[in-house]
């Protein structure tokens, strides 16, 4: 679990079809063998590491899923640690379960920030609110508007100082993870539905039999 709160930039040192080295100084620290990091809010698990870098894995799955099977040497790239228990949650709780890429579609100016419109695919547009958190690569966002098709976020110049965010591009893929709340409340809203039968409504009152 990650809060979305990224820690630092790293560089890829090396991008093959199985697997990414980047380079790291802040995630590196207490990080060993089989801790989990967040590469562009992609969850993914250490396999080794040294000094200046570390190596991850990258199945199949997750490079259909994610902007990460576009990433070559020299590119920057968000990082994160696993959230550590008992530690502050400056975001959202974000699980590193990318659930598509959206499209940058603008990027302008308003006074001492950034606002982006993305489009995301239409099944993600229900759990998008106005007002609601959502992780752009791994970082962690407030919606400030909302379409049919799109939504818009506004970066501060902190974030954008110590993000990749900065680094987009109008056409650029990016990674989005929806707030695992809102899945939660449609399940249970949805299994609850399924439970009202006409045997639930007699049992409790509602028909007469």
């Amino acid at each position: 679990m990650f809060t979305g709160i990224i820690e630092e930039t790293g560089i890829v040192k090396n991008a093959s079809p199985g697997g990414l080295r980047v380079s790291g100084c802040k995630v590196l620290q207490g990080s060993r063998d089989g801790d989990s990091l967040a590469v562009n809010g992609v969850c993914l698990t250490v396999t080794s590491l040294d000094e200046e870098s570390f190596t991850v894995d990258v199945m199949p799955e997750t490079l259909n899923r994610t902007n990460l099977r576009g990433l070559k040497k020299g590119d920057i790239v968000n990082l994160e640690r696993a959230l550590a228990l008992g530690g502050r949650i400056g975001g959202h709780l974000v699980q590193g379960h990318i659930d598509a890429t959206g499209r940058i579609l603008s990027l302008r100016r308003q006074g001492d920030s950034s606002v982006i419109v993305i489009e995301a695919p239409s099944q993600l547009m229900p759990y998008i609110v106005e007002k609601g958190f959502i992780a752009v690569d791994g970082i962690s966002l407030t919606v400030s508007a909302r379409k049919a098709a799109s939504f818009e976020v506004s970066i501060v110049s902190f974030t954008a100082e110590h993000t990749n965010i900065a680094k987009r591009r109008v056409g650029d893929a990016v990674n989005l993870e929806v707030d695992i709340i809102a899945k939660y409340v449609e399940s249970l809203s949805g299994r609850k539905r399924a439970e009202i039968t006409p045997e639930f409504l007699q049992e409790h009152g509602f028909m007469v039999s």
